[in-house]
């Protein structure tokens, strides 16, 4: 904790207790009710924090996941609240959520991810260039050892690694068109091998 973040929290405390104080100097005549509030709100607060601090793991539990069914070859991917698909894939050994893109060519790694599954991307060589929605970006060509879905594997997989500012991964159509079926129908996406 650095010094500005000491005198900022100082600074809240001091705030707080003087707040404290004048509400229990103004209310001191009904004790039992102020603190019977203070204590409903001080509950809906941590309800409140503890609500934001878990909201990922509620989405992840109560949305629809993919589902991988290996006798058909099929991946089944609900369409999310945001709009678009996302499949996670086992990259050379790390689980890495991609946006499906039928707008991009290859599948493209953002450095993050490039890094969790085993690419450094200083050692990279960006000697490609791609247009995206925010401009050129350089690209470094990569090859994926293993890309795999549940029991859907592949092996020797072209990519590139982003060298721009992408938020995540995104899976193109150099993976899409490994398959012999790719239907969206009523809020999923379906691919068939």
């Amino acid at each position: 904790m650095d010094d500005f973040d000491f005198a900022r929290l100082t600074y809240l405390v001091v705030l707080g207790s003087a707040v404290v104080f004048w509400f229990f100097a103004v209310n001191r005549g009904s004790m039992n009710k102020v603190l019977q509030q203070a204590m409903i709100w001080g509950f809906l607060f941590i309800g409140v924090i503890a609500a934001y601090g878990l909201w990922d793991d509620v989405r992840r539990t109560s949305v629809p996941q993919q589902m991988v069914s290996l006798e058909g070859g099929q991946i089944e991917l609900p369409l999310s609240a945001d709009g678009h698909y996302y499949l996670t894939a086992d990259v050379n050994g790390a689980f890495i959520d991609f946006v499906v893109d039928t707008g991009a060519t290859d599948i493209v790694l953002s450095e993050a991810d490039a890094r969790r599954a085993g690419f450094a991307p200083s050692e990279l060589n960006y000697i490609g260039r791609a247009q995206t929605a925010n401009g050129e970006v350089r690209i470094a060509p990569v090859r994926i050892d293993r890309f795999a879905v549940g029991g859907i594997e592949d092996v020797g997989v072209r990519a590139v690694v982003n060298e721009g500012d992408l938020d995540g991964s995104l899976l193109g159509m150099s993976y899409l068109q490994r398959f012999s079926s790719v239907k969206i129908s009523g809020g999923r996406l379906v691919l068939t091998r």
